[in-house]
């Protein structure tokens, strides 16, 4: 599929009110989790399929309060399709995430998402699956981070790249940090 020539990217409220809607009209819980990429648990599970189950953790690398705003405010600058992302459900609540990248554009309404191209965004509703919220710091220290098959999830933002965003209003460059580690470094001395 083609991305949109034109499009117009809606406030965070409306997208929300857009996606907590979709959700009420899939009978899923509008009380939303938000979670970036180090709250994701990958495990080894021979009987889940890919041999991979997924969990959570928010214990461990707990966030800001405005992380969902903050995050769609950056990806909202980009020319990318942005996709709402319901992992499943835990504790009653959605868990949710938000993904930005040009490899979402070919996602369509056979593999679930729904797209408003007029915004750039598609929204993934998921399914009804329980994701268990791991608190053992072991299991989270011990899960699968590279090896895994590639999927949607890799699309989305990395706590380092929130607090960037969040100091210096953008994510650095790889040369950037490369130089604020080197000054870190020369301030310890």
């Amino acid at each position: 599929m083609s991305k949109p020539t034109r499009y117009q990217r809606p406030t965070f409220e409306d997208a929300l009110a857009a996606w907590k809607l979709l959700l009420q009209e899939h009978e899923y819980s509008t009380d939303i989790l938000w979670v970036l990429d180090e709250n994701l648990c990958f495990e080894k599970d021979p009987g889940a399929a890919g041999g991979l189950k997924l969990g959570i953790q928010t214990q461990f690398t707990p966030q800001p309060s405005d992380t969902a705003k903050v995050i769609y405010h950056h990806f909202a600058e980009t020319d990318a399709r942005m996709v709402f992302y319901r992992l499943g459900v835990s504790g009653g609540r959605s868990v949710c995430i938000l993904l930005c990248d040009e490899w979402l554009e070919g996602k369509s309404e056979p593999e679930g998402y729904l797209r408003r191209d007029e915004w750039l965004i598609s929204f993934y509703p998921g399914s009804s699956q329980e994701i268990e919220e791991v608190t053992e710091p072991q299991r989270w220290k011990e899960r699968v981070i590279r090896g895994r098959p590639f999927s949607a999830v890799d699309f989305c933002m990395t706590m380092a790249a929130l607090y960037e965003l969040k100091a210096h209003g953008r994510v650095l460059s790889p040369d950037e940090r490369f130089g604020l580690q080197i000054l870190r470094t020369m301030q310890q001395r």
